[in-house]
């Protein structure tokens, strides 16, 4: 076995992209506040690298809050025409301002006007006042970029266990077990 973890997971996410109809990029994020209570919400995986696996959000997103209280996440890509899930758990650092521009200005402008917009978890009154407030960031920002709000960055996850699960007939899955090991990983198989 003793296979690098980052380049397994470049190989199923490759094929992933080739093969899945809709966002292969699309990940459980399982965060929990500071008293231990878990929640658990899609995203887009935006980034990876060795250093760790990146997305974005509004700070003072419930995510947020959990993040800033207990910086440790737990992600989940499932494929399901593979067959395959990947499981990723480990502490969270923010991504650099740089990265976070960088990513921010990629966005269509409609999504850069949407994370102005949007007070993410918070209660709204009605639909329309979400609307009203996005139409009219269009015409303050009319003519010129859109920056970057300053609550809305990025996050990484430093894995510490990355998990690759293959199904197989009759419940006979394949669960292969890479745990952080100082500079390297240790490689194990769990029992499906």
């Amino acid at each position: 076995m003793a296979e690098d973890p980052f380049t397994l997971f470049d190989a199923w996410f490759a094929e992933a992209r080739r093969s899945e109809p809709n966002d292969a990029e699309a990940m459980a994020v399982a965060t929990a506040d500071a008293q231990g209570r878990p929640s658990v919400r899609m995203v887009l995986l935006k980034g990876h690298d060795r250093r760790g696996f990146a997305f974005y959000t509004n700070l003072d997103s419930r995510k947020g809050g959990e993040l800033d209280a207990n910086p440790q996440a737990a992600l989940l890509f499932h494929w399901k025409t593979l067959r395959r899930q990947i499981r990723i758990e480990g502490g969270v650092e923010p991504v650099s301002i740089e990265e976070a521009d960088l990513y921010f200005a990629s966005r269509a402008r409609d999504s850069q006007l949407g994370a102005w917009a949007s007070d993410q978890s918070r209660p709204l009154d009605r639909r329309e006042t979400f609307e009203a407030r996005f139409e009219e960031l269009g015409r303050t920002f009319a003519g010129q970029d859109v920056p970057r709000p300053p609550r809305w960055a990025g996050f990484r996850v430093i894995p510490d266990r990355i998990e690759f699960w293959t199904d197989r007939p009759h419940r006979l899955h394949e669960r292969r077990l890479f745990v952080r090991d100082g500079p390297g990983w240790t490689e194990g198989l769990l029992y499906p």
